[in-house]
């Protein structure tokens, strides 16, 4: 099972445009995957961001759209909770860099997840299984590792 990042369903909303390897990893794997509570605070925050813009209309559209991702997600959503809290304190102590990607790193070792994301450096050393599905990052080697997981 896996746990996706921010940057995947993100990459979702492109439709059409979305990166190949992306799409195929979800349509290969939708009843699979997991969100991470932080996942609907970064996409709340890119709805704050436009306002912030005065973007309007563009801000409504991604706020429907969010409502969407937590409608379709539901009770795939994880929450941050007490023991998800105990491993983010020992991740905290390999360096203060990308404090919610930590975050996503603890729920996925609790919940023995593999986090899909195209930031895989965000991840290094928290001891997390990690896939890229993006095929525009992807080399070979990689291309096989992600087959393997299928």
């Amino acid at each position: 099972m896996y746990l996706v990042d921010t940057n995947v369903v993100s990459e979702r909303r492109r439709g059409r445009n979305a990166d190949r390897g992306v799409k195929e990893f979800i349509g290969n794997n939708d009843h699979l995957l997991y969100l991470p509570v932080q996942v609907i605070g970064e996409l709340q925050c890119g709805v704050q961001v436009l306002r912030r813009r005065g973007d309007r209309a563009q801000a409504t559209r991604v706020a429907a759209w969010v409502r969407k991702i937590v409608d379709e997600y539901g009770s795939r959503i994880l929450p941050f909770d007490l023991p998800c809290a105990r491993v983010w304190g020992i991740l905290r102590g390999l360096g203060d860099q990308n404090q919610i990607d930590k975050q996503i790193a603890s729920i996925a070792l609790v919940h023995d997840l593999t986090v899909v994301t195209r930031n895989t450096s965000h991840f290094a050393r928290t001891g997390v299984r990690l896939l890229n599905p993006f095929l525009a990052d992807s080399k070979p080697s990689n291309r096989a590792n992600r087959e393997a997981l299928r």
